[in-house]
């Protein structure tokens, strides 16, 4: 907390400064002015809470002081002091909302007092402006998701207030459309995987198109993981070019590629969900090959009739053949088969590649489960889909494919290196790994990933095995490592902290008292005098 003294004798600001029980008030600085222009400076840029002010000063006086804090400086709280008891200061002073008013020469228990009470009184308004904040924000925050939800209900088919429509900005009307924005998990990773910032930024950019229009509102859909709804009321003639100037906004503004597909138009709100089915079939088939760069998709832009889907178990004769060849080389006239039929047809549907990724899941848990095999399949296919957009938002055919070849060579090679090692081997390498890389987080993704086991194996093996889980072994490690580093009294405690990966000293200091009963100061003390 900041004291600002102003008065335009000097005699008087280092009388104040001497009398005053700052420390005992949480006052951290004093800072003086000689004049009303100087004081209006500091108060700029120093924002301080308690302001003690002379009246009668040159230029800008005392009550001209006063009113500019009244209006640019509402929250501090003012002191006057002065040599004049005089009515007309006295009233100036509480019209400007003063704490007290002080008399020359001071006396140091008014002053005090005085003092005390001011501190007493910001710290009270403090808090109720940060609640008041607090709340304000919230209540912001809460606005998009409270929107998304009832939004959500309506449309499955829960009726709303007229309130909560208007309060939306929705008009209620004869016919309605829909339209999805497909935000796919590249998407979301391009906002640094924050998935409520990249619907935040996306839903910003669509609604404020369509208050330009005022015939459609956006929101997340809650029903379906991975979409923005966009409800037309008006317009609808329009509704494709604005889809489309919304696609490139989009990619101009926030460098990301949306998918966006139009349903039909319904003639009642109660039938909301049949323009959804429609836009979500659009969505489904609309060809991921083709070159259009801004990526919206009619009814009219599907294919009359759509090619059957590619099965993979179709080929289930050849990958048996291929599995007891054992080599990856067998393998690659499916692939080419599969490549060459989707390159014939020059089409591939989202519906396909998500069908194929399915069995494609199947069928390697099949031969993980065959050869008992403690390794987990990736659940997240759509996951596994985005990482093969480009930054046009095309899809890379050929690199998927080429991702399965090494998907299939690394399982060939897991098998053989199975065979050649037990269980309990591949959890003591785990083992020395952690210890190893005691000095950074390292996740049980991270882990699966390295010795290509699934992260439940792995966390039940090495219980198993140490009988304790990873978390707790590595606090151990990190506890043994800090102990060790504690005998040499030229480190600082931040400094050990970050050494053996804790980015908070605090935090470290919390945990070692947890894990070894006392502070690593008192341990750092105990181990010098046993050394002595």
């Amino acid at each position: 907390m900041k004291v600002l003294i102003v008065d335009d004798e000097e005699h008087v600001r280092e009388g104040i400064k001497l009398l005053g029980e700052w420390e005992e008030n949480g006052i951290k600085e004093i800072i003086e002015a000689d004049s009303g222009e100087q004081a209006i400076a500091l108060m700029k840029n120093e924002r301080p809470e308690i302001i003690f002010t002379d009246m009668k000063m040159p230029n800008v006086d005392g009550i001209a002081l006063l009113e500019w804090i009244k209006q640019h400086s509402s929250a501090s709280k003012t002191i006057v002091v002065t040599g004049y008891d005089d009515y007309h200061y006295m009233r100036k002073a509480i019209h400007f909302g003063s704490t007290d008013y002080i008399l020359k020469p001071v006396d140091p228990s008014i002053l005090n007092d005085t003092l005390k009470r001011a501190v007493s009184e910001w710290n009270k308004e403090e808090e109720s402006r940060k609640q008041y904040n607090n709340s304000y924000q919230l209540i912001n925050e809460m606005k998009p998701i409270y929107r998304d939800r009832k939004l959500t209900q309506l449309m499955n088919q829960y009726l709303l207030n007229q309130s909560i429509y208007e309060e939306f900005g929705f008009h209620l009307a004869r016919q309605y459309e829909i339209a999805i924005i497909r935000v796919d998990e590249a998407i979301i990773q391009s906002f640094a995987g924050d998935r409520d910032l990249a619907y935040f930024s996306i839903l910003n950019v669509a609604n404020e198109l369509l208050e330009e229009k005022e015939n459609g509102v956006a929101f997340r859909y809650l029903s379906s993981k991975g979409e923005i709804i966009i409800i037309f009321w008006d317009q609808f003639d329009e509704v494709t070019g604005l889809l489309q100037r919304l696609n490139e906004t989009i990619a101009k503004a926030l460098d990301v590629h949306c998918r966006i597909a139009k349903g039909s138009i319904v003639s009642s709100i109660d039938q909301l969900m049949n323009s959804y089915t429609s836009a979500k079939q659009v969505l489904l088939l609309s060809n991921i090959l083709d070159e259009k760069r801004v990526k919206v998709y009619t009814e009219a832009d599907l294919l009359t009739q759509s090619p059957p889907l590619i099965n993979m178990m179709d080929y289930n004769a050849q990958i048996e053949e291929a599995m007891q060849v054992g080599r990856v080389e067998a393998f690659l006239p499916i692939f080419d088969d599969l490549l060459l039929k989707v390159k014939e047809q020059k089409y591939l549907s989202l519906k396909q590649l998500i069908h194929f990724e399915k069995e494609y899941q199947l069928v390697s848990q099949h031969w993980f489960k065959k050869y008992h095999l403690p390794y987990g399949v990736r659940e997240n296919y759509e996951l596994v889909i985005a990482n093969f957009y480009d930054e046009k938002g095309q899809f890379q055919l050929e690199q998927y494919m080429e991702r399965k070849k090494r998907e299939i060579s690394r399982f060939l090679k897991i098998v053989k290196r199975y065979a050649k090692r037990s269980n309990r081997d591949v959890i003591y390498e785990i083992e020395h790994f952690l210890q190893s890389n005691f000095h950074r987080d390292v996740k049980l993704q991270e882990i699966s990933e390295r010795f290509y086991l699934s992260r439940e194996y792995i966390s039940r093996k090495f219980k198993q095995e140490f009988q304790e889980n990873i978390s707790d072994y590595m606090v151990k490690v990190r506890m043994n490592k800090a102990k060790s580093l504690l005998q040499n009294d030229e480190l600082k405690i931040y400094e050990i902290a970050n050494m053996i990966g804790y980015q908070d000293d605090k935090y470290f200091r919390k945990v070692f008292k947890k894990v070894e009963g006392i502070t690593p100061n008192e341990y750092r003390n105990l181990s010098i005098q046993t050394q002595v």
